[in-house]
């Protein structure tokens, strides 16, 4: 039993556990046997537990503690109001004054609206109203959708809802370890990584200016919003568009902004939030942004005009409903604190209001003959000779192709010459790949091989 303590102080203060454990008794001694008793508050030091890191960053109140305490607790320790609730109603019976439910296979009790509100206040009714709105929709936990409110049947009062801590944070609590969303209905997104760095995006340089203010706002946001005062003054959130043509680093740019500043990046899949059903492409975004509020993530929507375009006049019904998903997503984005990625091949397929509302717009050309030459002599391997009648200068010049098309060819051309056993990569398999790139996409080019 003590090495499981032990195992389990490493991750959650134990002091606040018995903290809670102390306003429980306390309520019940008062309520029940009229007697008082003074629950001392914990001091709460960095002590490395991630609970207790997660209330001094978000500098949480004594009721908001007491709420997350709740939550968590029947994750933890499943008999814990049971014990607790038998020591003061030893003959047993019902105690709706308590709240709490049973849940399918948990049979411990888990805690309601009821329960929050009775520990909080009691029986006294003026309290009771007061931390009623409290418990329900003022504390920033249930704004930031850490903890939920379940549903209730109808006609049943909603304090009788559960109160339900998110599975992500209860990951985080008992494991020390961040929960990743899977790619779902509920969560119509993948997380997006890469294994290249800086180095290997070659851009014009006004591009990689550009980029570089939204790793500043990235870094300093804080300082802005916070300690400048600028919260009020300045709408939260960043907003940007990447636009240019397929291949031209739209992707891999948003996979090394989160690289580099250690936060998640998730591609949203628009076939799983478009919807041809009125109201279910903003249900679905709604997930979406609520899941996302207070995680710090990057949301990049690729090939945004699918759900970003502009809006049409309206003809009939259907123009109605999707100009009104439009008017939604604008103000959804708006609203959100975190940063958002807009990817587009063309910058006019995207609705004015959007363009108005963007920090950025950010132009990801077609890269010209030095980058051309960069591009080839990165990515062509180091440990095969090429043929000696090829000269990268004259791909790089000859062949206006994209960094997706050159990584391509070079694919294509490595694959040939381990197929036929070549001992270098021949012109013939380069001009080849190069002729399959410009065949998909619909180009016509004399290409001699």
């Amino acid at each position: 039993m003590e090495v499981i303590n032990k195992k389990i102080n490493s991750l959650i203060n134990l002091e606040l556990i018995k903290y809670l454990e102390n306003r429980v008794r306390a309520r019940l001694l008062y309520e029940l046997k009229e007697e008082v008793v003074e629950v001392i508050e914990p001091e709460i030091g960095k002590d490395g537990t991630f609970l207790s890191d997660f209330i001094i960053r978000n500098r949480l109140s004594n009721y908001e503690v007491i709420l997350l305490l709740l939550t968590l607790i029947p994750h933890l320790l499943p008999s814990f109001y049971t014990k607790i609730i038998e020591e003061y109603v030893p003959e047993g019976g019902e105690f709706p004054e308590f709240g709490g439910v049973k849940g399918k296979s948990h049979r411990g009790i888990l805690p309601t609206v009821e329960t929050a509100l009775y520990i909080l206040s009691g029986n006294y009714i003026a309290n009771r109203l007061l931390n009623r709105s409290y418990i329900l929709y003022e504390n920033r936990l249930i704004k930031n959708k850490i903890i939920s409110v379940g549903k209730v049947s109808e006609g049943e009062p909603l304090t009788s809802a559960k109160l339900i801590l998110s599975e992500e944070y209860v990951h985080l609590f008992l494991t020390g370890k961040e929960l990743k969303p899977q790619l779902s209905q509920d969560f119509p997104a993948s997380l997006i990584t890469t294994d290249l760095e800086w180095d290997d995006l070659v851009l014009q340089e006004k591009t990689l200016n550009d980029v570089k203010e939204i790793e500043n706002w990235l870094a300093y946001k804080e300082i802005l919003m916070n300690d400048w005062g600028m919260s009020s003054k300045i709408k939260p959130g960043y907003r940007v568009l990447f636009c240019g043509l397929p291949g031209t680093g739209k992707t891999l740019t948003a996979g090394l902004l989160g690289k580099h500043t250690g936060k998640d990046v998730y591609r949203v899949d628009l076939s799983m939030v478009v919807s041809k059903y009125i109201g279910e492409t903003e249900k679905n975004l709604s997930k979406l942004f609520d899941k996302s509020i207070n995680k710090d993530w990057i949301l990049f929507f690729d090939e945004a005009d699918s759900i970003f375009g502009k809006r049409t006049n309206v003809r009939d019904a259907h123009d109605k409903y999707a100009n009104q998903e439009v008017s939604y997503l604008l103000q959804r984005i708006e609203a959100h604190p975190g940063l958002i990625i807009l990817a587009s091949n063309f910058k006019n397929n995207i609705d004015t209001a959007f363009t108005r509302r963007f920090n950025n717009i950010i132009e990801f050309e077609t890269p010209n003959y030095e980058e051309r030459l960069v591009l080839w002599k990165k990515n062509l391997p180091n440990s095969i000779e090429l043929e000696e009648s090829i000269a990268i200068e004259e791909l790089a010049k000859k062949f206006n192709i994209t960094g997706a098309n050159i990584v391509n060819v070079i694919q294509y051309a490595c694959l040939k010459t381990i197929a036929n056993k070549e001992n270098k990569i021949l012109r013939q398999y380069i001009l080849e790949g190069i002729k399959r790139e410009y065949t998909k996409e619909g180009k016509t080019t004399n290409i001699s091989i």
